[in-house]
């Protein structure tokens, strides 16, 4: 009996050992599957969070939106050295502060997005019938040119012509763009030069525009 009894005990022992060893690896190896897929979620939840998704209108909105701001910036830096109304110039001075800081944004997208185009410089090719209320190459030339309430009134009335249009290019960014932050821009956009024009449609009808 005695020899029975220890060799069922030993039995036992090595059967209980056997099943919290393989006990064990089950878990060590559940954990470490779990660690893994977790980890692996995670990447790729941060990739994704990372990547800037932008579609065709993204795009368009930020190469049209850049090229438009830069035009902007050039009339309102005409204005120092030509506007008689002091009103006038200060109204560009924070049409230049708000633009160029998002003519810059507009290019770091552009360069995430692999977006190529021209430093918009050029306006030659774009009349009024073309891009969003582009100012023509004449039209700028005639700007340039005046000085005093004429080059009062002429800004106000091309910029307000200006401003339409980029909220025409914010509306169509809206409508068919995916990114976040281009549509809080066309938000942005819309908001502010809204306000801008009726400022500047007031300003022309106190200067008899």
């Amino acid at each position: 009996m005695n020899r029975t009894s220890a060799h069922r005990t030993a039995l036992t022992g090595a059967l209980l050992a056997g099943a919290l060893a393989i006990a064990g690896c089950s878990g060590d190896t559940s954990h470490d599957g779990m660690s893994g897929t977790s980890d692996s979620s995670s990447s790729a939840s941060a990739g994704s969070d990372a990547a800037t998704d932008a579609n065709a209108a993204d795009e368009s909105f930020a190469s049209g939106m850049r090229v438009h701001h830069e035009q902007a910036v050039e009339m309102a830096g005409l204005a120092p050295d030509r506007a008689a109304d002091p009103r006038v110039t200060d109204l560009a001075a924070r049409i230049e502060a708000a633009q160029g800081p998002e003519i810059r944004t507009l290019s770091g997208w552009m360069e995430d997005w692999g977006v190529e185009a021209g430093s918009g410089t050029d306006h030659g090719s774009m009349g009024h019938g073309g891009m969003g209320g582009m100012m023509s190459a004449e039209d700028m030339t005639a700007l340039a040119a005046a000085s005093g309430a004429e080059f009062d009134r002429m800004f106000l009335e091309m910029m307000v012509e200006h401003h339409r249009g980029a909220i025409a290019m914010a509306e169509t960014e809206l409508a068919d763009g995916e990114n976040a932050d281009a549509r809080a821009m066309a938000e942005s956009i819309q908001d502010t030069q809204a306000a801008e024009i009726a400022e500047m449609e007031q300003l022309l009808a106190e200067l008899g525009g």
